[in-house]
């Protein structure tokens, strides 16, 4: 059985997940949290409920998403994993969050690569990687069958989809990203995005205006 826990951190709001099983060993997914405070409620939430942090997992590289990535990786000594394609926006984030006005860390813990179809596990759980290029050339889904869960990042929204004007953005490859490998997945399938309310598959292959 998993479980997991959303924080909103940041002025963007990035969704970031803790995800736990019942040994108690958790991920957390894209910890963007921009100061000890924003990271001092991850800590309650994992002493108060005896998580044990063991992986950072990134669905790409976008600074607001990897904002927190080097505290949590200091705080829990934790690996980051990461899709090879984004490792430079990651590794560059702190330049980027800079023009925004904020001052993060540089990311200097361990980046640890992952590929299409890999698996991530922790405790009793293993997560598959989807890659879905088009909001970043990087980008990653986590999808935890058994559960119906997927985490899914900037590649899908609640009613939209990730920006494709930035760099590395494709707005054709996104679509394509999204309509053969997620579309595919079971309807009932929860979607966790990295920004907004849950939704799931069903929903957007019904409604989503960019999928008609």
């Amino acid at each position: 059985m998993v479980n997991y826990k959303c924080f909103y951190f940041n002025d963007l709001r990035v969704a970031c997940y803790l995800v736990w099983d019942d040994t108690l060993e958790c991920v957390i997914i894209d910890p963007g949290c921009k100061d000890d405070n924003e990271l001092g409620r991850m800590e309650k939430f994992v002493e108060e409920n005896s998580l044990i942090p063991v992986k950072i997992l990134l669905t790409h590289g976008h600074f607001d998403h990897v904002m927190g990535v080097q505290r949590v990786a200091e705080r829990w000594d934790l690996k980051a994993y990461i899709h090879p394609n984004d490792r430079n926006f990651a590794l560059s984030a702190h330049e980027t969050s800079s023009y925004f006005g904020w001052n993060m860390k540089p990311v200097t813990c361990e980046l640890l690569n992952i590929s299409d179809n890999s698996t991530i596990e922790f405790g009793t759980t293993k997560l598959k990687v989807i890659h879905t290029p088009g909001h970043t050339q990087g980008c990653v889904c986590y999808h935890y069958k058994k559960q119906k869960l997927l985490f899914c990042g900037d590649t899908l929204f609640a009613g939209s989809i990730g920006r494709t004007d930035l760099p590395g953005g494709n707005y054709d490859q996104l679509i394509d990203s999204i309509t053969h490998k997620l579309l595919s997945l079971d309807s009932a399938t929860k979607v966790m995005p990295g920004h907004g309310p849950e939704t799931t598959i069903g929903y957007e292959y019904s409604t989503n205006p960019f999928l008609s």
